[in-house]
């Protein structure tokens, strides 16, 4: 039996549109009262917060530490776990005032990334005839 594709396209689009409730937070809907927030100047790259809440935690690709992506994307008692489980407690709850602060503080770090030497360790050497 095949399925005719153009069927997918032959629904009216108001059946696909999700009707918001008014409870998301960007609508001003319930958020928990504190975030969660990295300090990546004192992470060294475990992953044991992003394997315990990966909807929330992430490494950063390019520096190896660990960021809260989203605010939302686990419970409050699995991002407590995952705090926990931070062998250098660099994940702290903050309240949403201080996050713009934070954010800006960081962008001003001169961070390496973690698991690369140094650029100093790139300089090649020719060997001696």
């Amino acid at each position: 039996m095949t399925v005719d594709p153009s069927l997918a396209f032959g629904v009216p689009s108001q059946a696909c549109v999700i009707q918001p409730t008014g409870l998301e937070p960007v609508l001003g809907g319930a958020l928990r009262q504190r975030a969660v927030w990295v300090d990546e100047a004192v992470c060294i790259g475990c992953r044991y917060c992003a394997h315990v809440a990966c909807n929330t935690f992430v490494l950063e690709p390019d520096l190896g530490r660990s960021r809260a992506i989203r605010q939302d994307g686990d419970s409050t008692e699995r991002i407590q776990e995952a705090i926990e489980t931070c062998p250098v407690d660099c994940i702290h709850w903050v309240s949403y005032d201080e996050l713009p602060e934070l954010e800006r503080r960081l962008r001003e770090q001169q961070l390496q990334p973690l698991g690369l030497p140094s650029p100093a360790c790139f300089k090649r050497t020719l060997p001696r005839a």
